[in-house]
This record gives structure tokens, sequence and C-alpha cells, in this order.
């Protein structure tokens, strides 16, 4: 039982220690999945979307590479079963964009901001956790269940054991499974820092090469910490099994679904049988590290919200993020960047969702 405290002790323990310096390197950085579009749309700007794309980039390259070398199993997380639920990826990842956009900011932007200082954040996260707790166990839940969940396909009756591209791709082709995997990832990584790179400007802009290679890493030792450290032995039924995590498996940074558990936990405080998880501790690593930099760079201050048309689009928002993250199993981060790091295609539908809701939304915005 000692062993099994002190697996799961770790699993926390680094997730929040990672999470501390995701937060302040992503302060530090300005990296934000929403601005980053909202950049490109309005005004052409990449810079901080090659940004984002680096940080995908380093994820899936450092992800496959553990898979690789069999140190991790990607296969037992959420995003390889082979069912596919497509309709919910597409739909809620759409209304997390929406959502997003009108709440000036994800999940992880929301957080950022909290440790920043923002008041209004922190009414959007409480917003953001209801919705999803009730999307995970309540009202939402069961429309998303009995509606969008059913619609899907079994990849398995096609005699694929995961929806991983790679794992398409052997499927497909013939080829041994770890050969596809290199593949797929050598493929996709060369394309994207083919892309990322031709830009001479970005290529300058050494703080944000930096801080992309930072997170993008700090996904890849997530899937360490809970996928290997944090995998062993249940003392009551023998079986191996993975330790500190929500989803009793393996895991990497997502924030959605964990701000419901947040909520939960301090709801709850006094069950015996909640307990602090790798993505509670994530969380609040982040928050405290945008705090650590909010007060060296001497930019923390109070915010609150401009107007009551301010307010209504900040709930709302989050509301649609709450519902939408845990429909499309993820955020900007859970799925943009954890979700993509193991070429599963359920997350390529939830980030193009994800992307398109936002787009929309910010033509919608600017249609004067």
């Amino acid at each position: 039982m000692e062993n099994t405290v002190n697996l799961a002790a770790w699993v926390v323990w680094g997730g929040f220690a990672l999470a501390l310096v995701f937060g302040f390197v992503a302060s530090k950085t300005n990296f934000c999945t929403m601005g980053a579009i909202s950049d490109v749309v309005n005004m052409e700007h990449w810079g901080r979307m090659r940004m984002w794309l680096l940080a995908i980039t380093v994820a899936i390259a450092g992800t496959s590479l553990l898979q690789y070398f069999g140190q991790i199993d990607v296969a037992k997380s959420v995003y390889q079963r082979p069912t596919l639920s497509w309709l919910s990826l597409l739909v809620g990842g759409a209304l997390f964009g929406v959502g997003m956009t009108l709440a000036g900011g994800c999940a992880n932007k929301n957080l950022l901001r909290v440790g920043g200082g923002s008041i209004r954040s922190f009414v959007v996260l409480t917003f953001l956790a209801i919705s999803a707790y009730m999307a995970l166990k309540g009202l939402f839940a069961q429309w998303r269940a009995s509606v969008l969940d059913p619609v899907s396909i079994d990849l398995s009756r096609f005699g694929f054991k995961t929806q991983s591209l790679s794992d398409l791709l052997a499927g497909a082709s013939g080829l041994p499974a770890k050969t596809a995997l290199l593949v797929v990832a050598g493929v996709v990584t060369l394309a994207l820092l083919g892309f990322i790179f031709k830009d001479k400007r970005f290529r300058g802009n050494l703080a944000q090469v930096l801080g992309a290679v930072v997170l993008g890493a700090i996904i890849v030792l997530g899937w360490y910490l809970s996928g290997h450290i944090g995998f062993g032995e249940n003392p009551d039924t023998l079986e191996m099994t993975y330790f500190g995590t929500n989803t009793r498996t393996i895991e990497s940074f997502s924030f959605v679904a964990p701000t419901a558990y947040s909520l939960e936990l301090m709801m709850l405080w006094t069950d015996k049988s909640l307990r602090v998880t790798f993505g509670i501790a994530t969380a609040l690593g982040v928050v405290l590290g945008s705090l650590a930099w909010a007060l060296y760079s001497k930019t923390f201050r109070l915010e609150g919200f401009a107007s009551i048309a301010d307010l209504r689009n900040q709930i709302i928002g989050a509301t649609l993020m709450g519902f939408g993250g845990v429909t499309a199993m993820g955020c900007t981060v859970g799925q943009g960047l954890t979700g993509i790091s193991t070429l599963a295609l359920g997350s390529l539908l939830a980030l193009g969702g994800i992307i398109a809701g936002s787009v929309a939304t910010l033509k919608w915005q600017n249609r004067d």
C-alpha cells in the first residue's frame, strides 16, 4: 500500500512541478491558442500560431519516441480508443471554440489570467467548472451520452486496435506498428517544422521558439510521469494500473475536466474517496506559475469586468467551454497539444472543430 501511495504522490507532485513551469513560461511568452487564431484572422500575423505549432511538433516527436521505445503506452489513453465519436468531437470542439472566443481565452488562458490577478477569469473558470461537471455527471451528461456519443464509428470492426494515424497506416499498408509510427510522426514533424521555420521573423524570436519547445516538452514529460513512473501494481487487484489520475489511465495536460474535478473536491472535501489528482494539481500549478511570473515581472493587477455585456459574454463563453471541452474530450491543450501528440484521428477532428468555431465567432464579431 505504501508503494501505491508513493506512486500517486510522485504523479501528483510531479504534475504540479511541471505545471508551475508551464504557467510561468506560458505567461512570459503570452502563449494563447485563441490569441494565435485571432492574430491570423484579424491581422494575418502567424507568430503565435507558429509558436503553438512548434509546441505541437515537439509534443508529437517526444511522445512518439517514448511510445516507440516502449516507455509509455498511449494506446491506453482516452484519445486512442477505437470508438471514434466523431459527432461529439466536432460539436464539442466547435462549441469550445465559440466559447473561448466569447470569453476571450481558453481554459488555459483563464488559468494564467487568474494567476495574474484577473477576477473576471476566476468567474469564467467557476462557470466553466460547473458546466463541465454537468457535462460529466449532471444534466448535460445525459444529453451528451444519449444524443451525441452514440453517433460513432467502431474502428475495431475494421481491424484497427486504436484510432492512431500510425495504427491506421499499419493496418492499411501492412507496415509493422513501430515502423508506421516513425513514418507518420516523421512526416508530420518535418512538415510542421518546414512551415514553422520558413518565417524569418519567427526564427529570430528566441523567446517564442524556446517557450514552444519547453511547453511541448512538458506535455511529453506529463505522459512519462503518469504513464511510466505512475504505472505499477495495484495491491488490491494485483493488476498493473495507473496511479494518481482521474481517468485511472495514462494522462498528460488538459484543463476542462480537471477544473470540474477541482470544484468537486472543494465541495466534497470530507469525502475520503476523493483525492488530489494529476489533473487537479496541474490546474493549480499553472495558476501559481503564472502568479510567479506576474510577481517577478511586476505585472500583477486586479482586473474585473468592463461592462454587463462583458459579464454576459464571459458567462456564456465559459458555459460553452465547459460543455464543449468535456464533449470533445479536451481543450486547446487537452486536445490541441496532448491529444494531438498521440496522433489520434479524434484529436484532429476536435482541434478542427475548435479552430472552426473560433474563426466563425471572430468573423461574426467583426461582421460590421
